[in-house]
């Protein structure tokens, strides 16, 4: 059964963000919406006419995309201390090409994001983690695109200490996804490597408050 835009978590959320900020609402109009296999909104683009309290008119498209959760996945050589970072290569819609970021999946409103971003690095790179392992880097939402989705990161970070060996074993590694719209390698790189391949501005902040948060600023240099 199809789950319906008024219903789905991730809209009440957003509207009532928008109410408690001081937005009359005056319609929602739905454009297009993209389900999950069972049946739940996972997007949706809307137009919105709605007056802020300063009496003007609120700009009106939003892809409303709800939170997400994004972890760098710092893997440490037991003997050299060597640091590497496992990306995740596929394929994206922004220009067609194969881009490279940090594990991240969308978290539904009722979810735990820390529960979330522990599941997608299991799912993306096949490294086991429980949630308590992650350590959070934002303290409150985080939005990418204030002027057209509500969209909302969570970042963490995750250190573990392997021989390199194991460490490599996550180095192209092709992983099985059910859906058809994902085709994932996972790729080792030194962080300073990864900055150069990732694109992905989500993923270009995660190195850096990453780095902030351990106090590496001569990593942080080699940028």
């Amino acid at each position: 059964m199809q789950e319906a835009l008024h219903d789905a978590a991730k809209f009440k959320f957003w509207k009532s963000q928008l109410e408690t900020n001081g937005l009359k609402i005056n319609k929602i109009d739905e454009h297009f919406i993209r389900r999950r296999t069972n049946g739940e909104v996972l997007f949706a683009m809307l137009t919105v006419d709605a007056d802020t309290p300063e009496g003007d008119k609120i700009p009106p498209v939003c892809f409303l995309k709800g939170h997400a959760a994004s972890v760098l996945v710092c893997l440490i050589d037991e003997q050299t201390g060597d640091k590497f970072v496992v990306l995740v290569r596929q394929r994206r819609i922004s220009d067609g090409s194969h881009t490279y970021e940090h594990p991240a999946g969308m978290v539904d409103t009722d979810d735990d994001p820390t529960d979330t971003a522990a599941r997608e690095v299991g799912e993306e790179i096949g490294l086991t983690l429980q949630p308590d392992e992650l350590t959070k880097l934002n303290p409150t939402l985080w939005f990418p695109s204030t002027g057209t989705s509500d969209e909302a990161m969570h970042f963490y970070f995750v250190e573990k200490t392997m021989p390199r060996e194991q460490i490599m074993s996550f180095h192209l590694k092709k992983i099985d996804s059910d859906s058809e719209y994902e085709r994932i390698t996972s790729v080792v790189a030194t962080l300073p490597e990864a900055h150069k391949l990732v694109t992905n501005v989500n993923g270009l902040l995660i190195q850096f408050l990453y780095l902030h948060h351990v106090g590496d600023y001569d990593t942080m240099r080699k940028f």
